[in-house]
């Protein structure tokens, strides 16, 4: 383990490492789409992340959780591969600790996915050999966070969103910097050695008119206690996983965002395009399909 200077943020400590298996990578580009769009770091104090850049994306972790805080990821729809490639065996990062991040011990024989956060084809562009390397790089476990394994629109509602925005919001240029991670509360449920986060953010900036726009979103596989009470119940058992609920994903104000997870989002809650509800109850928009998503402010 080689590691660098640490860069510092107001109110958070962080390290940046690096080291021969990931030599040369840059990690997430802040001017990327030419205005700058930090990378997003715990807004509190001395809250320690080690920052993992990788091919067109970057993880910020935190040793505390085992799992990312944030992930932050380039968009270049101009320079998508023609053809998608084969899904690969994860990996630990070298670069750190085995007790400092969430493995396969977490995941083996059991309902959970490996959901990752950066999604594995999200930085797959540019030539060939830096697509390849960003899409091995995906595969790294502190790209990844437990996530139910069940199957629902909502989220395929939630893992397509790059897609959409891509081809509704970020043109002309077709590029977006994706700020992706895990809600990491204290009340989350204990699992092997670790916390199940049951919320998911990602918020997606790009320019609209020369502008800097941004929308936000939240996936949340927590139980519902209506329908799933029951299952729950019955799930609650010595060494089981915690019981998951179905995904249901939001379109929520960029602010929320920043309140939930405690981070410094920078100029993104001031770019938001998504009208403040005038109720609470509209606040968060629930999404059945992408056509639900409010791209202009009204």
């Amino acid at each position: 383990m080689i590691p660098s200077e640490p860069p510092r943020a107001a109110g958070a400590v962080a390290r940046t490492v690096s080291g021969p298996s990931t030599a040369g990578r840059a990690g997430y580009d802040e001017h990327f789409l030419g205005v700058p769009v930090p990378l997003p770091v715990p807004a509190g104090p001395a809250v320690e992340t080690v920052v993992l850049p990788y091919t067109h994306f970057t993880v910020v972790l935190r040793p505390d959780r085992r799992m990312a805080a944030a992930t932050a990821v380039c968009i270049d729809g101009e320079r998508l591969p023609p053809q998608v490639p084969p899904e690969r065996d994860w990996q630990l990062d070298p670069r750190l600790d085995k007790d400092r991040q969430t493995g396969e011990e977490v995941y083996r024989n059991n309902s959970l996915d490996k959901g990752h956060l950066v999604g594995r084809l999200d930085p797959v562009w540019g030539e060939a050999a830096e697509a390849h390397q960003a899409h091995a790089d995906t595969f790294h476990y502190p790209n990844a966070a437990p996530q139910a394994d069940v199957c629902n629109r909502s989220r395929q509602v939630w893992e397509g969103l790059a897609g959409y925005l891509l081809d509704h919001a970020a043109r002309p240029g077709r590029r977006l910097a994706v700020l992706t991670g895990p809600v990491l509360h204290d009340s989350d449920p204990p699992y092997r050695g670790v916390q199940v986060p049951l919320r998911f953010w990602k918020v997606a900036a790009f320019l609209r008119d020369g502008s800097l726009a941004a929308t936000a979103y939240v996936l949340d596989q927590s139980p519902d206690l209506i329908w799933d009470a029951e299952r729950a119940l019955a799930g609650a058992t010595p060494g089981a996983p915690p019981v998951l609920g179905a995904f249901r994903t939001f379109q929520v104000p960029v602010t929320d965002v920043a309140e939930l997870t405690s981070l410094n989002l920078g100029p993104l809650p001031a770019a938001d395009l998504m009208p403040v509800a005038r109720t609470p109850e509209d606040r968060w928009k629930r999404l059945a399909s992408h056509d639900d998503i409010v791209l202009q402010r009204r």
